[in-house]
């Protein structure tokens, strides 16, 4: 992994993680794009339109139809964000050795991943939220503190709880600016996210 200084190997150095992600993202556009596009957004996409054009328009908003509907895509959701983030991770690990990424390897690494890759995301997510209900900052902090441990499932090979203990530890120093991080990833995410929903809302 990266370090914090030269002189500490295994820490998580900021600067050289953002510098890293945008060169990945240059040096294969396509790949990494698609992967984005096909395997989450689009997805979400139709669903959200689907929902409120079959779903909303028909069922009033607190029955049981429309919260299971709900409950079942939240997770599928999860598995495809874990998939997606599995997938691209490959793909970073790869092209920081020198090798040039393909969309095969990625996915037949996802796919294998699949399982504690999905486990992790609904664990971190959960402790996110429950954070943020109890005391907004403790949620954000667990979530800077786990913000690796998909990449550790992919790159080391750890498990679950394995690979949290070791994103924690990694992480450990640098939470506050991987927090500014996920600030800026989060907010515009949510407000697309907002605007959609307003958006297909007025279909209905």
């Amino acid at each position: 992994m990266t370090s914090m200084t030269p002189e500490q190997p295994g820490k998580f150095r900021i600067g050289r993680v953002l510098r890293d992600t945008f060169a990945i993202i240059r040096r294969n556009p396509v790949l990494c794009l698609g992967v984005a596009l096909f395997v989450y957004a689009l997805p979400e996409f139709g669903f959200s339109y689907w929902f409120w054009v079959s779903v909303a328009s028909v069922e009033p908003e607190y029955s049981m139809r429309r919260l299971t509907i709900t409950a079942i895509f939240m997770l599928g959701f999860f598995v495809l964000g874990a998939f997606m983030q599995a997938a691209l991770t490959r793909a970073a690990l790869m092209d920081l050795r020198g090798e040039r990424p393909s969309a095969r390897d990625c996915i037949r690494t996802a796919c294998a991943l699949l399982l504690p890759a999905s486990a992790a995301s609904i664990l971190i997510t959960f402790a996110f939220w429950l954070g943020l209900v109890l005391i907004i900052v403790p949620g954000l902090l667990l979530l800077a503190r786990w913000s690796v441990t998909t990449p550790v499932i992919v790159g080391e090979g750890r498990g679950v709880f394995a690979s949290m203990q070791r994103s924690r530890d990694l992480t450990k120093g640098s939470r506050w600016p991987l927090l500014c991080i996920w600030l800026v990833v989060l907010v515009p995410s949510i407000t697309v996210d907002i605007w959609a929903n307003a958006f297909f809302s007025h279909l209905v």
